[in-house]
């Protein structure tokens, strides 16, 4: 099993940017794809954390206003709002151990190699 997980959306391409950048440094990783399987707010709490952000660092602003997501929600009510909504969370997120880093751009992962 893998120790470094992404969570991807295919259609994405800086998603597939960033899984194809792990796998040609030799890190064949987990893949979860979030939109299949959305993260449960435990989860997305404790990426967050190893983000060492908030929900709304990570929130897409177009998605969520097409999800209907109200912009006032903040913490617990929006994390439990991007877990039904898992388009609205931004991509790709790759975690290592109790590190995490959004792939945007996708070299901004390498740190966690």
């Amino acid at each position: 099993m893998s120790d470094v997980t992404i969570y991807h959306n295919p259609r994405c391409s800086k998603s597939r940017e960033t899984l194809d950048l792990l796998r040609s440094r030799g890190v064949e990783p987990a893949v979860v794809e979030y939109l299949k399987t959305p993260p449960s707010p435990a989860e997305l709490s404790a990426i967050l954390a190893k983000l060492g952000k908030g929900p709304r660092d990570i929130t897409r602003a177009k998605e969520a206003a097409e999800a209907g997501l109200p912009k006032d929600l903040d913490g617990e009510a929006l994390i439990a709002a991007l877990s039904a909504n898992p388009s609205a969370i931004e991509r790709p997120i790759v975690v290592k151990g109790d590190r995490a880093r959004v792939g945007r751009p996708p070299e901004s992962v390498l740190d966690l190699l």
